[in-house]
């Protein structure tokens, strides 16, 4: 009778733990209902009952995402004594796009000697395409960084061109993508430094995603202040003839109040919803994952 009554009780417990997860998916479901968007959700806490997907393996263009991916492979390359974080590297005026993101280029216009460091902080923290088109060509181009994820086992990715490719030509920006289940997957292999960063560079690269001042509106939009987030935006812009937006995105880790977190990554394309309502989408979603790991949506 003991063993019974143990056996129903785990089972009782498992029965509430579906039910909660399941009510954090029918949240998302209505947020993402009435939109005029296709929307990939990936959902990943501490406990394995805290995992959904919504579209989780469906391939969404990554745009700047990819440069969390870029930032991995430079400072696995740091790691193994080719560079230094210290190194300075030059940047000409020529290399300075104007049709490009880039506030390096708005804060030192005629070139500038930056270390390695300051280049990959610009181009994680603040998206800067100029830092990350010059650190993929230090890297010897985009596959290489495609390479090294798939050496690793993750399949779902694909990095084929840079920044300036990518900004000149809507089609080919759906050469660099990603699933939402894998964003999750690589999100958590790092954090968990699985043996792919050093210490060092381990600690140098989560600060500066805890530093990204991108995105303030889309998964930190409706957190509580102070809420602190180490997340990589990504945003394409709308084209004119369709109207459609191809990549609204957001990845990262959320770290609790009780010192816990979750790893969501949710990407927004083939949207015909304004800028705005794009990035509410995501906003609404992590206010909807907050709610649930904080357990008052439960």
């Amino acid at each position: 009778m003991f063993k019974f009554t143990v056996i129903f009780i785990l089972f009782f417990i498992c029965q509430i733990q579906a039910q909660s997860i399941e009510s954090l998916r029918q949240n998302i479901e209505q947020i993402i209902s009435s939109k005029d968007a296709t929307v990939g959700v990936a959902i990943l806490g501490t406990n394995k009952e805290d995992t959904l997907s919504i579209n989780g393996d469906k391939r969404f263009p990554m745009q700047s995402v990819f440069k969390f991916h870029i930032g991995v492979v430079v400072l696995s390359e740091i790691d193994k004594g080719k560079y230094s974080l210290e190194q300075e590297v030059k940047i000409e005026k020529h290399e300075l796009l104007p049709g490009l993101w880039s506030p390096i280029r708005e804060k030192y216009p005629d070139g500038v000697t930056l270390t390695l460091a300051e280049i990959l902080q610009f181009t994680i923290s603040v998206s800067d395409n100029v830092g990350c088109d010059l650190l993929l060509r230090l890297l010897g181009g985009a596959n290489n960084v495609e390479e090294y994820f798939h050496r690793a086992g993750f399949i779902d990715i694909s990095i084929k061109i840079n920044e300036e490719v990518m900004q000149n030509n809507w089609e080919l920006q759906f050469q660099n993508w990603i699933t939402p289940v894998t964003a999750n997957e690589i999100l958590k292999a790092v954090y968990n430094n699985k043996n792919l960063l050093s210490q060092s560079s381990y600690e140098f690269f989560w600060k500066t995603l805890k530093e990204t001042s991108t995105g303030i509106n889309r998964l930190k939009g409706n957190l509580p202040d102070g809420t602190v987030v180490a997340h990589k935006t990504g945003s394409s812009g709308t084209n004119k003839t369709t109207g459609i937006t191809a990549a609204v995105n957001d990845i990262g880790i959320v770290f609790l109040p009780d010192g816990s977190y979750y790893i969501i990554s949710v990407f927004v394309t083939d949207s015909k919803e304004d800028f705005t309502t794009n990035e509410k989408i995501i906003a609404d979603i992590g206010k909807a994952a907050w709610d649930y790991f904080t357990n008052s949506s439960k």
